[in-house]
């Protein structure tokens, strides 16, 4: 029986869009895509992540790869993305409402760096957390195995009893092999719900 519902966050509770953070800077349309190349989609970006380097020691390789005077909006986003508007996934507040008041635990288990704990009460929802995994914390991303078995630990959850909700379905696919159900989010949040239900979750159905 379900007793947990485990969250991620980007594109689940709320925007991931590194465009339109590009966008916000007003670069150039050609510096907009060197930019998202070399900024977003690096392996500096995985290392933010797994908390293995800072945004400072990530400029002086990425730096390399940009000119100069894309330095600073560079360390801006790689540092304090979040302190521009965040931008709520429809719907996701009424549904962690809906599973508090149902009875449900809410976790949260994401891929993001450690400064995610200054920032997350800003999400919506996030007053209904019980706890929350970062895996810039742990040295540790999803999908890897050791990430979900510190949920496990540090929350005394056992596996079967949690429902994860991702919109990467690697990540999906990881929690499973560890004994986790879950979906994958692919913006439909009617899917979702039926997801839920069909996992004993008595969510309402969507209207």
């Amino acid at each position: 029986m379900i007793k947990h519902v485990i969250f991620d966050m980007g594109n689940v509770l709320i925007a991931w869009d590194p465009p339109l953070l590009t966008r916000r800077l007003g670069l150039p349309e050609e510096e907009q895509q060197l930019f998202l190349r070399e900024v977003f989609s690096c392996s500096e970006w995985v290392g933010l992540d797994r908390g293995t380097l800072t945004p400072e020691a990530a400029l002086e390789t990425v730096g390399k790869r940009l000119p100069e005077h894309l330095h600073a909006p560079a360390l801006q986003v790689m540092g304090e993305w979040w302190k521009g508007p965040l931008v709520p996934i429809e719907g996701m507040r009424e549904l962690i409402w809906e599973l508090e008041d149902l009875g449900y635990d809410i976790y949260l288990l994401s891929n993001a760096t450690s400064r995610l704990h200054e920032y997350f009460h800003r999400i919506p929802g996030s007053e209904c957390f019980s706890g929350m995994i970062v895996s810039a914390d742990w040295k540790l991303l999803k999908p890897e195995r050791e990430i979900y078995e510190k949920l496990y630990e540090s929350f005394s959850l056992q596996p079967e009893e949690c429902f994860f909700i991702d919109d990467n379905p690697m990540n999906i696919d990881g929690a499973r092999q560890t004994g986790m159900p879950g979906a994958v989010f692919f913006g439909d949040l009617p899917r979702l719900r039926r997801e839920l239900r069909a996992a004993g979750v008595p969510v309402r159905e969507a209207d």
